[in-house]
């Protein structure tokens, strides 16, 4: 079956990029490839005098049978030992230095493309033709990018009640509007998200984009259910926006929390999943439902590789992926060369398949981490109707939800302010050796029309706050300390007995 080709949304254009014309540079760049042409017209440096010949990398060698974060070893069955050459490849798929430490690649390597534009295919199932990938340094870079990509000081965004605060940051440093929509354990409510654009002040300008988190949401640890994902769609088309879907921990998908251990040991005792299996498993992305073009999902190396490679990629159409190698060409010039060389001879080396069984591998950990963390919390934690634990299904984060009114002095010291009795708490956890993050650190406040809606933006009592935590960043007998610290801490502050 041919696809259609993506709708025309280039009317959503900011007036910077609408602004900008091509670099006359750039537009000749490809010619220094063509060995027919002498190339005088470029301030290349001459690769012979690039200071690395040779880079060789040790890595763990697919299935990954004793795990993903086994130490290496020397022996070939479970090492994987490669060198990237500066002048000549090793293999025909790896990327020279001469080549990666080069002027000229803007939207990224092909062979690294092509890799990702394959894995692509494998995780979503695209409904029009004409899409593309281009490469990022990391999804903060890819998110500045769309903000200036789109929008103008004044314009309006939605987001979910409690988001990334760098991303809120980074559009209102901007002059950008960020408009609260309310959540629940589910993630964002297409009621209510329909509610507020379907009464939107005629007149007032109308939101742009959605920037949402769908999996393992940071900071709420939230997944968003996949009908709701088709719902929020039907409403993007219905009320012309588009959905700019940053997807870091989409891999780290771990299933349903299970408190009974003997039930837990069955499930762990369950064999590998194929990856047919581990496929289908996964969650329904943005991406995978939309039909016309209007989704940039943004996916990053950095949770499931490492944070320092500065690695990321954009998909979306070829149409809306333009304005971004135009700006990045002016700004970024391209991903890390030394990044592209080595995660793409690591990837082709390993493979497709080889990459599904990392990914395999790195659940099994986080899915540990998680129900190591939710165990302790559930020891630890005051067993008060006032505390909600909150198991996430994906990500890395945990939240424990507080309802601030029941502190013994909420009245009279904190004057019946939860935002006063959060802060406390997070200065007094802090003095007890643990650091938890208060939700507030994350609220998205925009004023606009029409008014935000009265009840809690995050869907429930107005005197309720909330602290993430990460079980990712330590070990598990310190993460296991740090939670009985917070319970310690809690206990004494809400004079609750053991």
């Amino acid at each position: 079956m041919t696809l259609p080709e993506s709708k025309d949304f280039s009317y959503l254009f900011s007036d910077e990029t609408n602004a900008r014309k091509p670099s006359p540079l750039k537009t000749c760049i490809h010619l220094f490839n063509d060995p027919n042409i002498i190339f005088l017209g470029g301030g290349l440096p001459l690769s012979d005098y690039f200071p690395w010949t040779q880079v060789t990398s040790k890595s763990p060698l697919p299935p990954f049978n004793k795990g993903i974060g086994a130490k290496l070893s020397d022996s070939e069955t479970d090492t994987l030992t490669y060198t990237v050459e500066r002048d000549s490849k090793a293999e025909d798929f790896d990327i020279p230095f001469s080549k990666s430490l080069q002027y000229g690649f803007t939207q990224g390597h092909p062979d690294l493309l092509n890799f990702l534009k394959e894995h692509t295919g494998l995780i979503h199932k695209m409904n029009y033709s004409d899409w593309d990938i281009i490469l990022t340094t990391g999804n903060t870079n890819g998110w500045e990018s769309t903000l200036r990509v789109f929008c103008n000081k004044g314009d309006v965004i939605l987001a979910e009640a409690h988001s990334f605060s760098s991303s809120l940051a980074s559009a209102e440093a901007q002059g950008i509007t960020t408009f609260p929509i309310p959540i629940d354990e589910h993630g964002i409510i297409p009621e209510k998200l329909e509610e507020i654009l379907d009464n939107w002040t005629p007149g007032a300008p109308k939101p742009k984009l959605l920037y949402t988190i769908p999996t393992g949401q940071n900071p709420t640890g939230t997944s968003l259910a996949d009908e709701r994902k088709v719902e929020i769609y039907r409403i993007a088309c219905k009320h012309d926006f588009l959905i700019i879907e940053d997807e870091p921990y989409y891999f780290l998908q771990m299933g349903e929390y299970i408190a009974d251990l003997d039930e837990r040991k069955k499930v762990q005792d369950v064999p590998k999943p194929t990856h047919d299996q581990f496929l289908g498993s996964l969650a329904k992305t943005f991406l995978s439902v939309d039909t016309e073009g209007r989704v940039i999902r943004m996916d990053s190396f950095s949770k499931v590789l490492a944070p320092g490679s500065r690695l990321g990629w954009l998909t979306g159409s070829k149409k809306l992926l333009q304005p971004y190698i135009s700006l990045h060409e002016m700004t970024v010039q391209a991903a890390s060369g030394f990044t592209q060389s080595l995660v793409n001879g690591l990837l082709q080396r390993w493979g497709q398949d080889g990459y599904i069984d990392w990914l395999i591998g790195l659940r099994h950990e986080y899915t540990l981490k998680r129900d190591n963390a939710i165990d302790a919390l559930y020891e630890y934690a005051p067993k008060h109707e006032a505390f909600k634990i909150n198991p996430p299904i994906a990500g890395m984060f945990f939240t424990i939800n507080i309802d601030a009114s029941i502190h013994p002095e909420f009245e009279t010291k904190f004057q019946s302010n939860p935002a006063m009795v959060e802060q406390y708490i997070y200065d007094k956890v802090v003095r007890s050796g643990v650091l938890v993050v208060p939700g507030a650190w994350f609220r998205t406040e925009g004023e606009t029309n029409p008014p935000q809606p009265k009840e809690s933006k995050q869907g429930g009592n107005a005197n309720e706050i909330f602290f993430r935590g990460t079980y990712a960043a330590v070990s598990p007998e310190k993460l296991r300390e740090g939670l009985k610290r917070l319970g310690d801490a809690l206990h004494e502050e809400f004079q609750i007995a053991k």
